[in-house]
């Protein structure tokens, strides 16, 4: 079987991506970081495959996405990509860095109570 998570070959691309955040990702890990929301464990630039999701919690199978601008242009692409990520199971939410940055306390809202829905499944 061929590994899906956390490909080896992807390790330069996540480690890149680990140290480059946008704002909105440094604000949402704040939060997420040691198991804050529920005592989920949430891992940062997790692949699937040659996708890489900024937020990933295997417990719940819950990705979270923050749009910066280097999205802007490829909606048909992030939408392919999350058709294929939701192919395993996971559910992917998506935030852009203004949504973030502009109100962080209803994002970090928004996710807790995703968080909580997808405990009690």
């Amino acid at each position: 079987m061929t590994k899906i998570f956390n490909k080896k070959t992807e390790k330069e691309k996540r480690r890149k991506l680990r140290n480059n955040p946008t704002y909105g990702e440094k604000i949402i890990w704040t939060s997420l970081r040691k198991k804050q929301i529920c005592n989920v464990r949430f891992l940062r630039q997790y692949s699937i495959n040659h996708y890489v999701v900024d937020f990933y919690a295997p417990q719940i199978k819950l990705a979270i996405e923050v749009d910066g601008i280097s999205h802007l242009g490829k909606e048909v692409y992030d939408l392919s990509r999350q058709k294929y990520i939701e192919k395993f199971g996971i559910k992917v939410i998506r935030f852009t860095d203004e949504e973030v940055s502009g109100n962080p306390d209803k994002i970090i809202n928004i996710i807790e109570e995703e968080v909580r829905s997808r405990l009690n499944q």
